[in-house]
């Protein structure tokens, strides 16, 4: 890869971060964080940078590929129509395109879309994974009896905790019936039931294409939690400033997991990736239950690489500084095409 690239940046047009942060609000910051960090750092590094908000139209991102031709698209787009299924089809045209680009391929992207569909494949292969049953919107809801509670309910799509509650949590099928509709007539998606299991929150960092590098075993923690309510990353924890504050979030390498349980935990998270067919950036999503088996909760292509979010944190924990993990998720998606930068 050659030292200095022109970097096209696809964003949502409200992600199109500003110039500088002074005087926004935590909150006004958090929306594009991302986008933020990843646009000042590829200038800090010396790359030529173009940035493209687009969500409804296609022919902004062909007309700038054709006129600029970027060595390589950085692809910050997760949804397109506000819808996040449509992830995969930016990815699609990129390579329609024949250029490069950051993050997953777009197979991976759709195995790992489902979660209902992820758990099949990885249940196969053997890999630990809560039982779960999948409710269609407009049918009736009849919990299988083999699902036993409590069982926490989400969409079968939707990521960044959408819907997610303390209320996801059920212990009856009362419950049960009002979250899964819930979830119906708030996101319009399917509705996820999965065995809720009591334990840790942890998440795995995976980089690479074919050699993939499994980042330090990472845990979500809460200082001031309530009784009563679950150790869960909902919405208002991913999502709400002064929440994280009142409950204490903390987010750090997990402790107290025994080397070989954390090398072993490290190595399923690669073996989920290449079930999955996931490449360039993940983010695996376990729940660490009090029997010791972590258990795969959800696969999350192209996650969130705002420096202060997980992914980040756990690759300078590793000595992948933010500015190098930048430039490493550029050389993957230039070596996936095989063909170097002009």
């Amino acid at each position: 890869m050659k030292e200095k690239l022109r970097v096209l940046v696809l964003c949502h047009p409200d992600g199109v971060p500003p110039a500088t942060m002074e005087g926004l609000s935590d909150k006004e910051i958090n929306f594009f964080k991302t986008e933020y960090d990843v646009i000042s750092t590829l200038a800090e590094l010396g790359h030529e940078v173009h940035v493209l908000g687009v969500q409804y139209d296609l022919k902004p991102i062909r007309d700038e590929i054709e006129t600029w031709k970027p060595d390589v698209v950085f692809n910050l787009l997760i949804e397109f129509h506000g819808e996040a299924v449509y992830g995969q089809n930016i990815a699609s045209f990129l390579e329609l395109m024949r250029v490069p680009y950051t993050g997953c391929n777009p197979r991976g992207q759709v195995l790992a879309q489902g979660k209902d569909l992820s758990k099949k494949l990885l249940k196969y292969h053997r890999i630990a994974t809560p039982a779960f049953a999948v409710f269609q919107p407009g049918r009736k809801i009849n919990r299988p009896a083999r699902l036993r509670f409590p069982l926490i309910v989400k969409s079968n799509i939707e990521d960044g905790s959408m819907g997610i509650s303390q209320a996801s949590v059920v212990n009856n099928d009362e419950e049960l019936g009002e979250r899964v509709r819930f979830i119906h007539e708030h996101l319009g998606t399917a509705a996820i039931a999965e065995q809720f299991i009591d334990g840790r929150e942890i998440y795995v960092g995976v980089l690479g294409n074919d050699r993939l590098k499994a980042l330090p075993v990472w845990e979500l923690q809460f200082e001031k939690l309530t009784n009563g309510n679950h150790a869960i990353a909902t919405e208002r924890v991913k999502r709400n400033v002064k929440y994280q504050e009142q409950v204490g979030v903390k987010i750090g390498p997990a402790e107290d997991i025994a080397p070989n349980a954390s090398i072993r935990i490290r190595d399923v998270a690669k073996r989920i990736c290449r079930v999955l067919e996931v490449d360039g950036y993940a983010r695996i999503d376990f729940r660490l239950g009090n029997d010791g088996v972590a258990y795969f909760i959800e696969a999350n292509p192209n996650p969130e690489i705002a420096r202060s979010e997980e992914y980040a944190q756990s690759a300078a924990h590793d000595g992948l500084p933010y500015p190098e993990l930048i430039n490493r998720i550029l050389a993957l998606a230039i070596a996936r095409t095989g063909v170097e930068a002009e």
